[in-house]
């Protein structure tokens, strides 16, 4: 039996969908993984940044502002409890999927059809509690999309082209966010309207790549599922896999530095600052962002494929990111918003597509890929939902966005210390 190689249609052994990836892919299979990639960060963060926030606010009508930060903290809390369940499930699930469609597109489908369902309903919820379940919903759509596009990098893309290839996943987030931003200000204005247009574009993004064949898991190579297997599974020791460990957390403490960043801005602006032109505003430093993140995402991701180095990369990185924060403490400032976003973008673009690279190559085993690196994958999406409600309960304790910046950068400086301690990659 036979499978198609993803990049050429070409035939293959049945273990090649288990076997190390050796040939390189072409420009259109990095084309359309780009593509669907900036429909799920358009669709995921235009909400998390704008059109989530600010409907809970309309709803809220609340007398203190800090009451609108602390709910939306609530709400992204709840959604990371799903995360952790979904990722590794929805890997450990695809791992053992033998459709004749591979292993990763089936999900992939169902990941957008979630993802689109809950985002379309979203905007039709007026009540406090129900916008908070229709989020957890999209947030279980947009884990098992991720979840089964990430695996496809240790399945079909060599080691040598990871870092380049992984560059193409982190980019395009942060054009999501800028497109996605700007179309709902500027061209669909009306909630409703701009979460649908989120769903339409996630679905037309996706058709590309989910036109790509990939190598087919056979029924021999199946591994045993039980539901005691795969819970089993979710435990990967540090001790007996200390460089995936030690990953894990880096990825963790960074990812928990950039989120903290990132994710309450919009409050920063409004009303740390009194920004009367916060919505404005906000587009200008993501747009800055997005221009260093994808710059080092691709540059830097394809100078550590050229050098055979990852760790270097991903310690400087973190660093940036801390100095960022640390800069956002101390000089809370719209020009030294501009700054600190072109070093927060420099070193998260860095870090996104060489750490992502690093984490495909200390997994422990390639039949489990899917769910060892929907592991990994949790130590990217957890913080982005648990850092509202980190930095919400900062605000609390001090009444302004001080604490909240100065824990980013110790988050992001202690992920620079973790990444040190890996010892089987350069």
């Amino acid at each position: 039996m036979t499978n198609l190689d993803a990049a050429s249609g070409a035939a293959h052994p049945a273990t090649a969908a288990l076997g190390e990836p050796t040939r390189r892919v072409g420009s259109g299979w990095i084309a359309s993984f780009a593509t669907v990639w900036l429909g799920v960060w358009m669709a995921q963060l235009t909400p998390v940044q704008l059109l989530l926030p600010a409907q809970i606010d309309a709803e809220l009508h609340p007398e203190n502002w800090v009451d609108s930060v602390v709910a939306f903290g609530v709400i992204s809390g709840i959604a990371a409890i799903a995360t952790i369940i979904t990722y590794p499930l929805t890997g450990a699930l695809s791992d053992r999927t033998t459709s004749r469609f591979g292993r990763r597109r089936p999900w992939i489908v169902i990941g957008a059809f979630v993802f689109t369902a809950a985002l379309i309903s979203l905007g039709f919820q007026t009540q406090i509690w129900a916008i908070g379940v229709v989020w957890v919903a999209a947030s279980v759509g947009f884990c098992i999309m991720t979840a089964a596009l990430t695996a496809t990098i240790a399945d079909q893309v060599p080691v040598n082209q990871r870092g380049f290839v992984s560059g193409w996943m982190s980019a395009p987030q942060a054009a999501g966010i800028i497109v996605g931003l700007v179309l709902v200000t500027e061209f669909v204005t009306d909630a409703k309207l701009g979460y649908a247009l989120l769903a339409g574009l996630l679905v037309v993004l996706a058709v590309p790549f989910l036109r790509r064949p990939e190598p087919q898991l056979i029924a021999t190579e199946r591994p045993r599922v039980t539901a005691r297997g795969i819970i089993a599974g979710f435990w990967i020791s540090p001790r007996r896999y200390p460089d995936f460990g030690w990953t894990l957390l880096s990825r963790v403490l960074v990812s928990v530095g950039n989120a903290l960043g990132t994710s309450l801005l919009l409050y920063f602006l409004m009303f740390q600052l009194d920004d009367e032109h916060a919505e404005d505003d906000l587009i200008v430093l993501t747009l800055v962002y997005m221009v260093f993140v994808i710059a080092a995402s691709l540059l830097l991701g394809k100078l550590s494929d050229r050098l055979g180095r990852r760790k270097v990369f991903v310690f400087v990185a973190s660093a940036l990111q801390g100095t960022a924060a640390l800069l956002l403490a101390l000089f809370p400032d719209l020009t030294v918003a501009m700054v600190a976003a072109g070093l927060l973008g420099l070193g998260y673009g860095c870090f996104l597509s060489v750490d992502q690279a690093l984490a495909t190559q200390v997994l422990p085993d390639a039949a489990s890929r899917g769910k060892d690196l929907g592991i990994m994958n949790i130590a990217s999406a957890v913080p982005q939902a648990v850092a509202p409600m980190i930095g919400a309960a900062a605000v609390v304790m001090s009444g302004s966005f001080v604490l909240v910046f100065l824990s980013g950068a110790a988050f992001s400086f202690a992920g620079a210390l973790a990444v040190a301690r890996v010892r089987s990659v350069r």
